[in-house]
């Protein structure tokens, strides 16, 4: 067993989880999803924590579950895979309820649990030249990860089963245009232009991203006026915190000069 499948780390405001296990194509297994629950919770608990960035070493992003491991189980795979599923969910959950964003940042292929590690993040980036392919039932398996909640979310009920069930090889663009993915860019221009989303959602005044968060998570179960109701609650609180009055100001000062 290497010495670990994930880098972590925390220095000015941002928490990188990093996906370090590229000799083996990054791949989703035991010891990776005990790691990257455990750096979710990390995240959790630290109030320096501003932003979290997902990404992977490599040139790939991650090509989903270790079958060779699953393999190799034998007679308890079910329990093997029952208990993998509970930390890389718990992982999943802790991340997406954060209050701060959530940047995932595709270097290369992804495919079943990596991309259901896109799917789940706030943001994602892709270079040009990655590509998605969910996968699971290609292997007789099913989705995890949060796949069948996030993707009809993200691209739609009919265009989700085709995803889930045909498992065609969707290119950055393609992803892209479908609303998988956020951004695409190109390959020479990722690692610079996915420091500078960092920098910019650092920048943000001090919790007004993270309640954008809040409300468009609430927004997936509430009415329009239940909703309604939580925008003016969150914009009245917001509006007279010091951070929000001086970037009021600012704004101000910039148009009159």
């Amino acid at each position: 067993m290497s010495e670990h499948k994930i880098a972590f780390s925390v220095a000015d405001g941002i928490a990188r989880i990093v996906i370090d296990d590229a000799a083996h194509h990054n791949v989703v297994g035991a010891q990776f999803t005990r790691e990257f629950a455990r750096a979710a919770i990390a995240c959790e608990n630290d109030p320096a924590v501003r932003v979290v960035l997902l990404t992977a070493n490599g040139k790939e992003f991650s090509v989903g579950g270790d079958l060779n491991e699953f393999l190799a189980v034998g007679d308890g795979l079910r329990e093997h895979v029952r208990e993998m599923a509970a930390w890389f969910h718990l992982g999943i959950t802790v991340l997406n309820r954060l209050e701060v964003p959530v940047v995932c940042a595709v270097n290369g292929i992804a495919a079943g649990g990596g991309v259901s590690l896109a799917l789940m993040c706030d943001l994602t980036v892709a270079t040009r030249s990655a590509r998605f392919n969910l996968a699971y039932t290609r292997s007789g398996l099913t989705p995890d990860g949060g796949a069948s909640w996030f993707l009809p979310r993200l691209v739609g009920a009919q265009r989700a089963f085709d995803i889930m069930a045909l498992n065609p090889t969707l290119p950055a663009d393609e992803a892209c245009a479908m609303g998988l993915i956020a951004r695409v860019v190109d390959d020479a221009d990722f690692t610079a232009e996915v420091e500078r989303i960092l920098q910019q959602l650092l920048a943000a005044p001090s919790q007004a991203i993270g309640r954008a968060k809040r409300l468009l998570r609430q927004s997936l179960s509430n009415s329009l006026e239940a909703q309604l109701e939580l925008e003016g609650q969150s914009i009245a609180e917001k509006v007279s915190a010091p951070d929000t009055l001086a970037a009021l100001q600012a704004f101000f000062a910039a148009r009159r000069a």
